[in-house]
């Protein structure tokens, strides 16, 4: 039986990154609680230009491979960071390139960083509508992390710490119950 594939893509553009971390440790979480092929990316991956191709056929290699990762993908970890009260433009744009088929019914957790408190709904106002137009299947918690929840780029707010655990066994136990009649089917 193949394990399944979770994908973690962080929207951040340098590292380290205090988004790569979050969308690590949701990761790192459903991967210690499930057998799956688990793998990060960020946008630093999709090399220069993904802001500047208008569609699919102008991505370069690279940014047609994480592409490639995010419809493939049996799983996803999707984080941004905030900027004026939304995911940035880029993640959106990204998104825009995305096959709505792909992510129909793929489960789908949710984490975002922000400079505070105040931003802590983007991810129900912002990132719930668009993956609901595709038809993804999000877990329950999302995780929100803001600057003060860092200490020198390691997250240390134990809240923040137990959501992240809480989403990585939800979407580990997705994985797995969706994994399962695959399983079967191939063993008889």
């Amino acid at each position: 039986m193949t394990r399944p594939r979770l994908v973690g893509l962080s929207a951040n553009l340098q590292r380290p990154s205090k988004t790569r971390t979050l969308v690590d440790a949701v990761l790192r979480e459903a991967s210690a609680q499930a057998a799956l092929d688990a793998r990060i990316l960020d946008f630093v991956d999709a090399g220069p230009g993904l802001g500047a191709a208008w569609s699919r056929d102008q991505l370069a290699p690279a940014a047609r491979s994480v592409l490639a990762a995010i419809e493939e993908a049996d799983g996803l970890v999707v984080g941004s960071p905030v900027y004026k009260g939304a995911y940035t433009g880029l993640f959106k744009h990204l998104f825009d390139l995305v096959d709505p088929a792909a992510l129909a019914g793929k489960p789908v957790a949710i984490v975002a960083t922000g400079g505070g408190p105040r931003h802590a709904l983007v991810v129900e106002h912002a990132f719930r509508p668009l993956f609901g137009f595709f038809g993804a299947l999000q877990i329950p918690t999302a995780v929100y992390a803001s600057d003060s929840d860092f200490s020198d780029g390691v997250l240390t707010e134990g809240g923040v710490r137990a959501r992240a655990t809480e989403a990585g066994g939800q979407l580990a136990a997705l994985l797995l119950h969706r994994a399962a009649p695959l399983a079967l089917a191939a063993a008889e």
